[in-house]
């Protein structure tokens, strides 16, 4: 029997292949909002939106790296379009392209809130920092309408569960009511990703992108609550967001966030050759100049891969960044305090002490 079809929210569902096609669409209503002034925006997208099945939410990973071991990620592919995105890869398991079709090829995972309330009720269950946000935004647009992530969200709150969220929307104030109210427990924090202060430079970086406007008074809103925000200034492309990181420091701590970090641009698998076209598209005049200095800090490659060096760099020019950034974050009182979320409160879901009966 044909499967009905219903709308959604402007968006079309066909139940048997469990496939939205939305609408091209230029801005969400609260992205660049900022246009009016500049010359041209980001082209209009169509995007289709898959459902995705996992048997399991939570990723882990020992990567001494980054400061968590486990994550969520609600989604596959990110509208925001960042060019320099290094998750774009990821597409190429689903025969799609690390390109165009990793910002309209979607997926959404809409089981993530059950399948984190069955694994939190699991006896093996030990308690540590979950972040969101470690591979595709997830305050991407399409979580306007899915809501997969504050679903996510409204389990950890329940359970007291400590939560990492890291994105460069705006749309993370839309669940401050949590936030809030997980932050005075000592149980959440909020990086958000500030690339530029140039809307111009940003919508080209970031071309669906809520502004940096817009971004800072997200962390104003936050830190206002009593959300612990960081920023993060990443990542840093030479010659062409390099020289904004004091500016950004100084704004960042205006808006009221606590701690900042920074990471150069890496440029994983197929999103070197991705990042040279952009360069020769946008950047033709410093094109050369910004991948000598790339390379420069990635050992004489366009990446480095390794553990250890992959999030940071090496050689002069690391060097006199990270200089920069130790004396901007003590000139704006920045990274004082280290924030370290509760792992104590952690109560198991509702019906889980059903198990012992």
């Amino acid at each position: 029997m044909r499967q009905p079809r219903r709308a959604v929210r402007g968006a079309t569902l066909n139940t048997g292949s469990s496939r939205f096609n939305l609408p091209a669409r230029e801005a969400d209503g609260d992205w660049l909002d900022d246009r009016e002034t500049l010359d041209d925006g980001p082209a209009p997208l169509r995007t289709t939106v898959t459902v995705e099945r996992p048997k399991s939410i939570i990723s882990f990973n020992a990567s001494a790296d980054v400061p968590f071991e486990r994550s969520i990620n609600a989604y596959r592919g990110c509208e925001h379009g960042c060019i320099y995105c290094f998750a774009r890869p990821s597409h190429a398991y689903h025969d799609l392209s690390p390109g165009l079709d990793f910002e309209s090829k979607l997926f959404a995972k809409p089981d993530a809130a059950k399948l984190l309330r069955a694994e939190l009720m699991k006896p093996s269950y030990r308690v540590a920092t979950i972040a969101m946000g470690t591979n595709t935004d997830p305050y991407q647009p399409i979580e306007r309408d899915w809501r997969i992530t504050r679903h996510c969200i409204e389990v950890l709150a329940e359970t007291r569960h400590p939560l990492m969220i890291t994105t460069k929307s705006d749309r993370v104030v839309d669940d401050i009511d949590m936030l809030a109210a997980m932050a005075r427990d000592g149980l959440v924090s909020v990086m958000v990703s500030i690339t530029s202060l140039d809307p111009r430079i940003a919508m080209t970086i970031e071309p669906r992108a809520p502004t940096p406007r817009r971004r800072l008074l997200a962390v104003e809103k936050l830190a206002a609550a009593g959300v612990p925000v960081r920023v993060s200034i990443s990542p840093i492309i030479p010659a062409i967001t390099d020289g904004e990181m004091e500016h950004i420091l100084e704004a960042a701590a205006n808006a009221g966030a606590r701690t900042a970090a920074f990471i150069p641009v890496r440029l994983p698998f197929e999103v070197a050759p991705l990042f040279r076209a952009w360069l020769d598209t946008h950047f033709p005049d410093r094109a050369g100049k910004v991948m000598s200095m790339i390379q420069s800090i990635r050992g004489g490659r366009d990446n480095d891969p390794n553990f250890g060096t992959r999030m940071r760099g090496t050689g002069p020019w690391y060097d006199l960044m990270l200089t920069r950034f130790r004396i901007g974050c003590a000139r704006h009182g920045l990274n004082k305090e280290r924030v370290v979320l509760r792992t104590d409160l952690f109560r198991p879901p509702e019906g889980a002490q059903m198990r012992l009966f």
